[in-house]
């Protein structure tokens, strides 16, 4: 459950989906306009001036080498920022990457690094004093910033918004305050999440009710309830997330698709993890297992999973016909295996890491700990290939399996191929890639009670979610509803943290496993690892990547301990706050009775 704070190293994954909506935004122009799109367009123009006003202001105050002004500048140029976040972050994504990007490197896939700029960044400087050494590095990122918010200016005076567009922008903004905006993801250090999400929702609340119709008050009833919620809550701590989720939030998502419904809107759609229709975060069908393909042949079908179901538990895949992928991906382990580390295919010598689940894997643009595969197909080959874990020749598979009947027939239907000689390396990795695409189970009772069933969910599984999200920060990187940290509401971009996991449970060195470094060796990256997801984990001890946890309980005073910098270690670029959580027996217990809330049901269903 790391916390988002000074330090992040962020993998980024970009998908066909994200570049339709960046195209979307980009590269049309204003063409006999719809009258309420126009409105909306010219209100963000205006919006545009108000946040470069801002930028402007708190540039001025520099010089006044004033702390309390400087903060308070900062604080108002971040809320003219996310009246303006719904539509930027849908129509200018990249810039707005420039404008709330994360305080640290990114590394692209490529490996090209993204150096740190914006708002974020300058929170640091500003929180909890401004140091005047500091003013030429403030000085150069407002005028940055200054930029950046002028190109919001004239991409607004030059676009075409559609209305389907800005429905769908306006529901992914409440996604993005249900998941990131409860929790000071964003603004660490200024700690006014529930301000800027009161006026995140003012600003799409003005937008979307332009689209109602006659006395139809239930989109501003809605709106109104949730923005008032936030304007007058309680401490940070005791906010009560899990009531403004099920009596707020997804009551107006449900609104905003059934008026878009309702409005007879084109029914234009992209491949992306999150489904254009999908009512709330927690409906059944809101996310897209096919999502992160290569290419749309590439889908899970009923035929697909039925042969790679049968591939999955085939020993004729490993080099020695001993080990199939069931015998490390187990089903009654939630297709995990319950050991700290799995012996090699020779049965002499321990593999490198623990061995993650396999249940919605598909739901991630990145596979493996250190993230180096970035489709489940290419996972599957990296696994049969490494002599450690399969041993095995693809190639020869194919020739084996040509052999054998009933897989010349499961082939035929899965793959038609005309006059088909011979089985392709690729529709083996895609088969078994469709069977764990049909491990996407999302269907714990945390979801059930999200759906509506309060009774789903006991008190202390509710005030568990509640610490979750708030006190224990663990949503900053386990990001709601998925509990990975795949950075939700557009979902293109993947996790991973430094904590300083040590090397044994009591050991006061780090671990030495390399991480994300391996392939992306820049010194943030040093023991990086993928945040995994919470789902199941009651199911997949142990725990880390080196399963030196052996309980829940012992994760959760990992985390509570400030992790291995804040336990003692030398953790130099740990992303991790090191500071004590301070949670009590009592919170302790509720946290892990929320993530035993997290297990998938009917998993033997799909497994066997």
């Amino acid at each position: 459950m790391p916390i988002r704070l000074a330090m992040r190293s962020t993998f980024k994954v970009i998908t066909a989906g994200l570049l339709v909506v960046i195209g979307c935004g980009l590269l049309s122009f204003r063409r006999h306009a719809d009258p309420i799109s126009e409105t909306i367009r010219e209100k963000l123009v205006l919006q545009s001036d108000s946040f470069l006003t801002s930028i402007q202001r708190l540039r001025h105050a520099v010089s006044a080498d004033n702390t309390l002004l400087l903060q308070k500048r900062f604080r108002e140029a971040r809320l003219a920022y996310k009246r303006l976040e719904w539509a930027v972050e849908y129509f200018d994504p990249l810039t707005t990457r420039q404008v709330n990007g994360p305080p640290v490197p990114e590394t692209e896939l490529s490996g090209q690094v993204i150096q740190p700029n914006g708002l974020q960044v300058i929170e640091e400087l500003l929180f909890p004093r401004f140091k005047p050494a500091s003013v030429k590095v403030l000085i150069s990122l407002l005028d940055v910033l200054v930029v950046n918010a002028e190109e919001y200016r004239n991409h607004f005076k030059h676009a075409s918004l559609q209305d389907w567009q800005i429905l769908d922008a306006a529901k992914l903004e409440v996604f993005r305050v249900e998941a990131l905006g409860l929790n000071n993801f964003d603004n660490p250090l200024a700690r006014q999440c529930f301000a800027e999400s009161a006026a995140a929702l003012s600003s799409v609340q003005e937008v979307a009710t332009r689209y109602t119709q006659g006395d139809d008050n239930r989109l501003p009833r809605l709106f109104g309830g949730a923005v008032q919620y936030l304007s007058h809550p309680t401490a940070f701590n005791r906010f009560d997330r899990a009531a403004f989720i099920t009596v707020y939030a997804n009551p107006l998502t449900m609104e905003l698709t059934r008026l878009h419904k309702q409005l007879n809107l084109p029914d234009i759609h992209y491949n992306r993890l999150l489904n254009q229709d999908a009512p709330t975060l927690f409906d059944q069908n809101a996310f897209n297992r096919n999502a992160y393909i290569n290419a749309p042949e590439d889908s899970a079908t009923t035929q697909k999973i039925a042969l790679g179901k049968k591939l999955f538990f085939d020993t004729r895949l490993s080099g020695t016909m001993t080990r199939s992928c069931a015998s490390c991906h187990q089903p009654d382990k939630a297709f995990s295996d319950g050991l700290i580390k799995n012996l090699d295919i020779t049965g002499k010598k321990k593999i490198f890491r623990n061995t993650p689940t396999l249940i919605n894997a598909a739901l991630q643009p990145a596979q493996f700990y250190d993230l180096r595969a970035a489709s489940l197909e290419d996972q599957v080959n990296d696994v049969v290939a490494n002599p450690d874990e399969m041993h095995g020749d693809m190639k020869l598979s194919t020739q084996k399996l040509w052999q054998d009947k009933t897989y010349r027939d499961l082939f035929a239907d899965a793959f038609p191929v005309k006059n088909r000689a011979a089985i392709d390396t690729a529709e083996i990795m895609n088969a078994l890639a469709s069977y764990i695409r049909s491990l996407t189970l999302l269907n714990s009772r945390f979801d059930a009670y999200m759906r509506g069933d309060q009774k789903s969910l006991t008190q202390t599984e509710v005030n568990g979610f509640n610490l979750f999200m708030g006190k224990a920060k663990c949503s900053t990187c386990h990001y709601l509803p998925l509990f990975n940290s795949t950075l939700p509401p557009r979902y293109v971009q993947m996790e991973a943290e430094v904590i300083g996991v040590p090397k044994s449970k009591n050991a006061k060195v780090i671990d030495p496993d390399p991480g994300l470094f391996t392939i992306q060796p820049q010194d943030f990256n040093r023991h990086a690892f993928k945040v995994t997801t919470v789902r199941n984990a009651a199911k997949t001890a142990p725990y880390m990547h080196n399963g030196i946890y052996k309980t829940l309980e012992e994760v959760v005073d990992f985390y509570d301990q400030g992790g291995g910098a804040g336990m003692g270690l030398r953790v130099p670029n740990q992303t991790l706050a090191s500071d004590h959580l301070h949670l009590s027996p009592k919170e302790k217990k509720e946290i892990v009775a929320f993530i035993r809330a997290l297990d998938s049901s009917s998993i033997n269903a799909v497994s066997h």
